[in-house]
């Protein structure tokens, strides 16, 4: 099996289990969970960079302004969808997040057409205007855009986009994201101390431990993603995404019980539908985008 694949379907297999991780830190506010998984993301990946032997590169491309301006972009984009995604799944929006996560792959497509200059066929587009009816129909059932899903869609699909045109490595590249957050992120944990509302020390060793691998758990899933967007295509890498949000839309409606209406089911439905449309045309006809 082609690497990139591999790698992909791996990142993807971890994110779908998130929410049970990040559930077990639900106590911690989503502000302050979001600048954990900065610093102790950047520590690991810190610690990647050195035995890997990297660190004279990596101090080499940093003082490259247009390198930093492209990793400051993804830096933001990486940050807001995590974000959102921590306090979407202790708010208990795990299913709304995962339908973002559904979305994404068509997202994905949509931004390889507008910026890449690929061309989809016929059954390609049907798929996105399927995807588009199912958004649109959750829309009029909730009253309002599912903005948590679209946020979530369109924060992860821009980065991988940038990260699809960015000059470094996985490695790399994800070291520079997480350093250019770290300082916002390190103030902010300071100040949550000093005021006697920060978690890390306070709550106890096993939530000081879950805090502490969040680092690794957020770092490895996003170097496979990272190694495998350099690898695969853009559709390819859309294709494998929806491994992730059916994780999620399982644990969130079978474990943690979030309340399901029956007629939030048809808009689902037709998310679904784009996605198998989608990737039957993609199997029966080899070659995916045109260009």
């Amino acid at each position: 099996m082609d690497r990139g694949i591999c790698y992909a379907a791996l990142a993807y297999g971890m994110w779908g289990f998130f929410p049970v991780y990040w559930k077990m830190l639900g106590h911690v506010p989503a502000l302050e969970l979001t600048a954990h998984r900065i610093v102790w993301s950047l520590i690991v990946l810190a610690a990647v960079v050195l035995i890997a032997g990297k660190a004279r590169i990596f101090s080499s491309l940093i003082s490259k302004p247009r390198v930093v301006v492209i990793y400051s972009s993804a830096a933001v984009l990486l940050s807001l969808n995590w974000l959102i995604y921590v306090w979407a799944v202790n708010a208990g929006f795990i299913v709304e997040s995962a339908l973002g996560y559904f979305i994404n792959p068509l997202v994905s497509v949509l931004l390889g057409v507008m910026f890449l200059r690929e061309r989809l066929r016929p059954g390609q587009w049907v798929s996105v205007a399927l995807a588009a009816a199912g958004v649109g129909y959750l829309t009029f059932i909730y009253g309002a855009l599912p903005w948590i899903a679209l946020s979530l869609a369109f924060s992860f699909g821009i980065y991988g986009l940038v990260k699809k045109t960015a000059p470094l490595d996985s490695l790399t590249g994800l070291t520079l994201e997480t350093g250019i957050m770290f300082i916002p992120a390190a103030l902010l944990l300071i100040r949550a101390d000093s005021s006697g509302q920060g978690a890390f020390l306070h709550t106890g060793i096993i939530p000081d431990l879950l805090l502490v691998g969040g680092g690794v758990v957020t770092a490895m899933p996003l170097l496979l993603f990272s190694a495998a967007a350099r690898r695969i295509p853009l559709f390819r890498l859309g294709m494998l995404q929806y491994i992730a949000p059916t994780i999620q839309f399982l644990l969130g409606i079978m474990v943690y019980h979030e309340p399901f209406a029956v007629n939030k089911l048809i808009g689902f439905i037709l998310v679904w539908l784009a996605l198998l449309i989608f990737a039957l045309e993609g199997l029966l006809v080899p070659g995916g985008l045109r260009r």
